[in-house]
């Protein structure tokens, strides 16, 4: 068993196949960071904890509270535009179709895909 929790830190990684037998990553952030990316070999899975975002999916806004789940295809361009002070989120990545050594993890993309 392994137990984590989350630190003062805003945003980190609980478990991984880097740290031990966990045979995907797990992490945490308590903000929504603005980043516009896609994943191109791994499914991202967020859990929301706490709080509230903005999320932008290709262009469409998607609002997360407390309870919500959303599941990120391999190729979903997104980014947060904003959090709440009190936001938590887990996040999980999963090998997408191809595994995850199909090509690059994570690929920047301009703001205009997202309609920003």
């Amino acid at each position: 068993m392994r137990r984590a929790s989350v630190t003062e830190d805003a945003k980190g990684w609980l478990a991984g196949p880097w740290d031990g037998s966990a045979p995907i990553p797990v992490g945490f952030a308590t903000e929504g960071v603005d980043e516009p990316h896609v994943h191109t070999a791994i499914t991202e899975v967020y859990l929301v904890a706490r709080g509230s975002s903005l999320l932008r999916v290709e262009t469409d806004t998607v609002e997360l509270t407390s309870g919500d789940v959303l599941i990120l295809a391999p190729g979903e361009a997104h980014t947060f535009l904003s959090s709440s002070d009190d936001y938590l989120h887990f996040v999980v990545h999963v090998p997408g179709p191809e595994g995850a050594d199909a090509g690059p993890e994570k690929e920047p993309v301009a703001r205009s895909r997202l309609a920003l």
